[in-house]
């Protein structure tokens, strides 16, 4: 039966905004470039962990029903709210969730969330 989780699937209309996005603005490393240098780009952390792949809807349909939802690691949320601000992202400070961590939630280009822990 099944052994490990590979990773997620992320449909673009516009893949080179998206790794655009991922790539230059969270800095989540490149795994492996895409086809052109953009279909199919994987992103990831470490060897044998699982990723994500960004592919071109137009070309092989929807990977999804919806938006995706990306949950990553951080460090230090407050530095890293700074660092997007400066990037240009539009999003609120971390603020403490439910649960009693803090988070820093954020859209990609897409719609897409990604909340940071």
């Amino acid at each position: 039966m099944i052994q490990k989780f590979d990773g997620v699937n992320i449909s673009s209309k516009d893949i080179q905004r998206l790794v655009a996005f991922y790539r230059d603005v969270l800095d989540i490393p490149v795994v492996e470039p895409g086809y052109d240098g953009y279909d199919g780009t994987t992103f990831g952390f470490m060897k044998d962990a699982p990723v994500f792949w960004i592919w071109d809807e137009t070309k092989w349909g929807k990977s999804s029903e919806g938006p995706v939802n990306l949950v990553f690691g951080c460090d230090d949320l407050d530095k890293t709210y700074e660092e997007l601000k400066a990037k240009g992202v539009n999003l609120e400070p971390p603020v403490t969730a439910v649960w009693g961590g803090k988070e820093l939630n954020l859209t990609d280009p897409d719609g897409n969330k990604v909340l940071m822990l």
